[in-house]
């Protein structure tokens, strides 16, 4: 048929339309054969795609079927398609060689039949020789004669005495004709020697030879072994072998030694080609007489041959969503053998989350058996392996691989759900604070992370720092004062780019740490322009009498907002000394009756940051007459120097035998007192009393707590010994201002200490001094 004939319709056949063909890119597809037909996706013909031969495909076997699928993909479907080629009458009967050369004595007995080589046409049936003509004579006559396989062979008979003196050669026409419509022919020319007389013509020890041999057969094995006598002597007894015919195949792959008739094998021979081998032997001896036999050569089938796989179709990324049956390709195995060794089964490994079904012969789906986690395995790389059954099985492996396609399953993770950070207070905007870190097990787009400030967090304070979107890195976007702000939180969330997205939320601790960035503000004695209240001391006071006390608070924490008090300047540089810590100013010596009745003293307060600030406080002392002495007073001294000496000589105790574990432990105890308000408080009712207007309106009586501020932060900054001269204020103090706790509340009323207080006055005849608690 030519190419491009219309071999029959798919389309039709299978109950698809035409359009269903492209739409799903169906194919035929060969089973290691070559491809000798192709689909017409436009129409839905299965057509010739190259010249069909059916003697080159199929030799002489009598039925030439060959096997092709029909391909169909979105959704996957296999048909198998079945070829059966039909024989036509085209090849013309040939002879092996163009002219037959025959020897034979002029004593030659009529009737003597002599094997002629028969016409070899590669068609089947009735196109294949069916008879033969020899060309008109008066000495010889062709008959037929049958070999045991039911073929058909001419052979020459003498029906007239030769005369070699009347006639010394004969040429002759033999024609093969087939039984072709229109019949083709093949002609040789007999040409005939008439020889003295040779009486006795070779003889095979059998007319049929029969032999098998192993299709792996080592080159240079001996078959067989063909013999023949003439009873001739001489020249005339001299034997030479000969095969009468051979293809260009066995021609290369067997040979016969012309003296002692071994049949040896020169190349491969092949089952698959051909099971069984046909060939016609001469023996001739030195006078030209000649006769056949026939050697048959059954080739014995050996597994050698491995399985073949084709992968016909594959999908290399499978979704790792995909559900159990998804078809991911399809394999096409087969082999080349017979029988058993034909017979292949297929496997894969069982590690692995896929399996293979099979619904058409020879053909297996790949398909999912489990579910797929790309964050476990990213890639498969699948052997498929084809065993036969033969003895010894051969196998074959291929590989597949499948790589798993990401979604997006998987929220980022952040490496601490909730993370500290420190920063100090006025710092500039934009000053980096930390950086969050999120990561995701995704792939591509869908592990891609942008940071940004939840909508969780609180509105006030979600626009208190920037976020980078790209790195997670936090800034700061305002000026930061510990005052005002000493803690707040935020809330980061981490996106992912997939579709859709997902996301998770770490929680940001941020705390405000002190600077000091506050210098100590004085609270008594008030210090008004143009004015200051004057503290009166008894003129008999003795030495180490408490005349008054310096209260000064600082509105920063902790190093920053220990004060130190220190006399600056006097009236008398020797008549008055200030506690380091307690600002409480007592006399050196007793008054004498020469010291001045008013005396200034310039208390320096500096606070303990790194760069301290200061503030000084005036105070006037007054000298009285007719004032009684308060032995509290005066006894608190003693005993707090007796307690200042006795704590000192424990420190040093304490430092020499203690270890630092103890010290830890006794630190942390102290303050633990401290913020439960754990301080003594004098129980005696004649401590002295300072009046309420002296008092602003954010402090209250802190006998029991230890600073003026209501917030505790200043809690644990008394120093030993303070307690001992502790005032209290009178008892009309608003506790309720303790309910204002900001810093920034506290801040404000220190500052604006000294003008609320510019009224200030001493009560006249009061018949207690007023004074301050530290």
């Amino acid at each position: 048929m030519l190419r491009g004939s219309v071999i029959g319709n798919v389309a039709r056949d299978l109950g698809l339309k035409v359009t269903e063909l492209e739409a799903r890119r169906a194919r035929v597809v060969a089973e290691g054969t070559s491809q000798l037909c192709e689909l017409d996706t436009a129409s839905g013909n299965l057509l010739i795609s190259q010249r069909i031969d059916r003697e080159e495909l199929c030799v002489q076997a009598s039925v030439c079927i060959l096997q092709y699928q029909l391909l169909l993909e979105d959704p996957l479907q296999a048909y198998s398609i079945v070829l059966d080629i039909a024989d036509i009458n085209d090849n013309s009967p040939v002879f092996a060689a163009g002219e037959i050369q025959l020897d034979l004595v002029e004593s030659t007995v009529l009737g003597r039949r002599f094997p002629l080589e028969s016409a070899h046409d590669p068609d089947l049936g009735t196109n294949s020789v069916r008879e033969y003509k020899l060309s008109p004579n008066t000495h010889f006559a062709l008959e037929m004669s049958n070999q045991i396989n039911g073929n058909a062979y001419p052979e020459l008979v003498l029906k007239k005495a030769l005369d070699r003196e009347a006639q010394a050669e004969h040429v002759l026409k033999i024609n093969g004709i087939d039984g072709g419509n229109p019949i083709r022919s093949g002609t040789t020319s007999i040409h005939i020697r008439v020889l003295d007389a040779n009486d006795n013509v070779p003889v095979f020890s059998q007319r049929v030879y029969k032999t098998s041999v192993p299709e792996n057969s080592a080159i240079g094995t001996v078959i067989a072994t063909l013999n023949a006598t003439d009873s001739d002597e001489g020249v005339y007894g001299e034997i030479t072998y000969s095969f009468s015919h051979l293809s260009d195949k066995m021609g290369g792959a067997i040979e016969i030694n012309p003296l002692s008739g071994e049949v040896r094998l020169t190349g491969v021979i092949d089952y698959e080609e051909a099971s069984t081998h046909e060939l016609d032997v001469q023996a001739k001896d030195g006078g030209g007489q000649a006769s056949h036999c026939k050697l048959i050569i059954d080739v014995i089938d050996v597994n050698d041959n491995k399985p073949m796989i084709e992968v016909k179709s594959a999908s290399a990324n499978v979704a790792e969503d995909s559900k159990p049956g998804t078809m991911v390709a399809l394999i096409n195995v087969y082999d080349l053998d017979t029988g058993s060794s034909g017979r292949v089964t297929c496997t894969i490994p069982d590690n692995v989350p896929f399996k293979l079904v099979s619904e058409v012969k020879n053909y297996y789906m790949l398909v999912t058996d489990g579910i797929l986690d790309r964050e476990l395995q990213s890639e498969y790389n699948i052997a498929v392996t084809a065993t036969d059954v033969g003895s010894p099985s051969l196998s074959s492996v291929k590989v597949i691989t499948i790589v798993i396609n990401d979604i997006n399953d998987n929220s980022p993770t952040f490496t601490q759900s909730e993370c500290n950070a420190n920063i100090l207070e006025n710092l500039p905007v934009g000053t980096f604070v930390m950086q969050v870190k999120a990561v995701d097990i995704d792939d591509g787009s869908n592990a891609k992370i942008l940071y940004q400030i939840s909508k969780d967090t609180k509105s006030e304070v979600s626009s208190f720092l920037a976020i980078n979107s790209d790195t997670g890195e936090l800034f700061t976007s305002r000026l930061f004062d510990y005052e005002q702000s000493v803690h707040f939180q935020i809330k980061v969330t981490a996106r992912d780019g997939g579709d859709p997205p997902l996301s998770t939320t770490c929680t940001v601790n941020v705390f405000i740490k002190d600077q000091n960035d506050n210098a100590p503000v004085v609270l008594y004695p008030v210090q008004t322009i143009g004015f200051i209240a004057e503290d009166m001391v008894p003129i008999e006071a003795p030495r180490g009498y408490l005349v008054t006390k310096v209260v000064a608070v600082d509105a920063d924490s902790g190093h920053n907002a220990w004060l130190s008090y220190r006399i600056i300047k006097a009236t008398q540089p020797s008549l008055f000394v200030v506690g380091l810590h307690t600002g409480e100013i007592r006399t050196v010596r007793a008054f004498m009756e020469d010291d001045d009745p008013k005396h200034t003293v310039v208390v320096s307060i500096t606070d303990n940051g790194p760069e301290s600030l200061s503030a000084t406080a005036t105070v006037n002392v007054m000298i009285g007459n007719g004032l009684p002495v308060l032995n509290e007073l005066f006894e608190f001294a003693d005993e707090s120097q007796d307690s200042d000496n006795l704590t000192l000589y424990l420190i040093i105790a304490l430092t020499t035998v203690s270890s630092l574990f103890i010290l830890l432990i006794s630190g942390v105890f102290y303050c633990k007192l401290c913020r439960r308000s754990y301080v003594y408080r004098s129980t005696t009712d004649s401590l002295p009393v300072f009046p309420t207007t002296y008092l602003p309106p954010s402090f209250t009586d802190l006998s029991r707590c230890g600073t003026l501020l209501k917030d505790e932060r200043y809690d644990s900054f008394l120093t030993t010994g303070s307690w001992r001269g502790d005032f209290r204020f009178g008892s009309s103090t608003d506790t309720d201002t303790l309910k204002q706790r900001s810093a920034a509340y506290q801040k404000n009323t220190l500052r604006q200490a000294s003008a609320d207080r510019a009224t200030l006055k001493v009560r006249a005849g009061a018949p207690q001094p007023c004074y301050l608690v530290k």
